[in-house]
């Protein structure tokens, strides 16, 4: 496995589209604002704007858990229109608009 390219694959938000999403009452509305998803989208955040040269083990720590977070949360998939579930708003805090699948 080759936590690049996996990380690559499972955040399709830009830095900057996440950063504004994270911004949105939406993005607040699934959880506390302190709580780990809002950390782990600003850690994303970080992420993309780094070189994978400069990337650390806690950087690739942080990749392992996001690329998780996403595959896990995809295979429960609600029924019905998602475009504004909890489901949703709690990937796109992580980086991952499920739908652009």
């Amino acid at each position: 496995m080759c936590i690049y390219r996996d990380f690559d694959e499972a955040v399709n938000m830009s830095a900057s589209e996440l950063r504004r999403w994270l911004g949105t009452r939406e993005s607040r509305s699934v959880g506390q604002v302190a709580e780990d998803g809002d950390h782990s989208g600003r850690r994303v955040v970080d992420l993309l704007q780094k070189r994978v040269s400069d990337l650390t083990e806690s950087d690739t720590q942080t990749m392992r858990g996001i690329v998780g977070y996403v595959h896990r949360h995809l295979a429960q998939k609600p029924g019905g229109d998602v475009a504004r579930s909890r489901w949703r708003y709690s990937l796109m805090n992580r980086g991952h608009d499920p739908l652009r699948d």
